[in-house]
C-alpha cells in the first residue's frame, strides 16, 4: 500500500526511468537514492508501489519540488529553479539539399 495515488506513482516511476537513463545504471540510481537495487528495479517495473520516501528522494535527485513531481509537471532538461526549457526548434541547421555522394567514406566539409 502507498500513500500516493496510482497516478502520482506513475509520475514518480516516469521520473525514476528518466533519472536511470541519466545516471546510467539501476545500481548507480539505487546508490544515489539510497535504496537497494532490487527495490528500485521493482518500482520501475511496477511490482512494488512507490513509497512517499521514494518520491521525496526522487524529487531531491531531480532537483524539482515534490508537488511538481507527483503532479506530473517534472520536465527533464528544464531548469530546476525557473523551469526554463531550451527550445531549439527555431535554430538553423546545416542540412544539405542534395544527397551525399557515397564515396570512400568520411570527408571534411568546409
Amino acid at each position: 500500500m502507498s500513500d500516493l495515488t496510482l497516478t502520482e506513482q506513475k509520475h514518480v516511476r516516469t521520473a525514476v526511468r528518466v533519472l536511470r537513463r541519466k545516471v546510467g545504471t539501476r545500481t548507480a540510481l539505487a546508490e544515489a537514492l539510497h535504496f537497494g537495487v532490487t527495490y528500485v528495479k521493482r518500482v520501475i517495473d511496477g511490482t512494488n508501489a512507490v513509497s512517499a520516501s521514494m518520491a521525496l528522494r526522487v524529487a531531491r535527485l531531480a532537483e524539482v519540488p515534490i508537488d511538481d513531481l507527483i503532479a506530473g509537471r517534472y520536465v527533464p532538461g528544464a531548469c530546476p529553479r525557473c523551469g526554463y526549457l531550451p527550445d531549439f526548434a527555431d535554430e538553423s541547421t546545416n542540412v544539405e539539399a542534395t544527397p551525399r555522394h557515397r564515396g570512400s567514406g568520411l570527408a571534411l566539409v568546409p
